[in-house]
């Protein structure tokens, strides 16, 4: 059976699921809960794409929004045209939404009685990285991950209904903690596109300059740097294990299965000498089962 244009759109964003540092709706998941979480995934990741200009090409995703084709390369434009079709997901009457990824949102939206603010602070997380390409500390890049990552996490919680205030605590730790490491595995694929996400209280610290997260390989001071930040990682993703010892059942396995990804991660980069300079180290499948299981008994002997 031949696929339609739209769903050709929405399977080239959601096959990216695989790349994922995490396990993103397992299978060990209620289909219910593997539908919404790939529903928000999609979102997620469509929304990330294009701040990055990673769309697919041909300006399908363009065209989906009521742009031009030729507009995909505008992501202010495309984020605008984005933000519009969000509010259609919200809206109890009028058009519905645009994109067919939007539109398969809509019914986890209103099954799971979700707020708007998650999904605004990943556009404007997007909407930052087209103007803010340097951070100068810490706390500035902690703000910034308060809206491109912690929102999701947010979201697992209240997909699940297991939304408490301590939870949400924890599950910002551990959602800052994966984007940090995103970001230190991904060193020169950021730089390719003018942006730095280290520090430069801690560049400075270490004396790093931009030319040396330009270099081919990794000197030693740019290895003590993502050792460093690496380190500082680790110790957010601690917190998870609470997280973890704080729910039951195959929500457990999941929240370990984040926390143990992004520690698979941590190992991955240390195991390359802290050069992440070359290309992303990248987790096996092995390693992150490993981890999880790490995660999950330590969650059991603390709770």
């Amino acid at each position: 059976m031949t696929s339609t244009p739209e769903a050709r759109t929405g399977d080239a964003t959601l096959g990216k699921a695989a790349d994922e540092n995490f396990p993103v709706a397992p299978f060990f998941l209620p289909r219910a809960w593997r539908d919404d979480l790939m529903a928000v995934y999609g979102y997620a990741r469509l929304v990330d794409d294009i701040g990055d200009g990673d769309l697919a090409p041909g300006g399908a995703d363009a065209r989906h929004l009521g742009l031009e084709p030729e507009q995909s390369d505008d992501r202010l434009a495309m984020l605008d045209a984005f933000e519009t079709d969000l509010h259609r997901v919200f809206a109890t009457t009028g058009q519905e939404p645009h994109h067919p990824l939007l539109r398969a949102l809509r019914p986890t939206v209103r099954r799971r009685a979700l707020t708007p603010e998650p999904f605004l602070g990943l556009i404007e997380a997007n909407r930052q990285d087209q103007k803010v390409r340097r951070y100068a500390t810490y706390g500035e890049l902690a703000a910034y991950c308060e809206l491109s990552a912690n929102p999701v996490g947010r979201l697992v919680l209240a997909l699940t209904g297991t939304t408490s205030p301590e939870r949400v605590r924890l599950s910002d730790a551990v959602c800052t903690a994966l984007q940090i490491v995103e970001h230190l595995q991904d060193v020169a694929e950021d730089l390719a596109r003018d942006r730095i996400y280290l520090p430069a209280e801690d560049m400075d610290r270490f004396r790093v300059t931009e030319a040396d997260l330009a270099r081919p390989s990794a000197g030693a001071s740019v290895r003590a740097l993502i050792a460093y930040e690496s380190e500082r990682a680790s110790e957010l993703l601690r917190g998870g294990i609470p997280l973890v010892g704080s729910v039951d059942g195959r929500l457990k396995l999941l929240l370990a299965g984040f926390v143990g990804g992004g520690r698979a991660a941590l190992t991955a980069v240390s195991a390359a000498g802290f050069d992440v300079l070359p290309g992303p180290p990248k987790p096996t499948k092995p390693s992150m089962l490993r981890e999880a299981a790490v995660v999950l008994r330590r969650a059991r002997r603390e709770r």
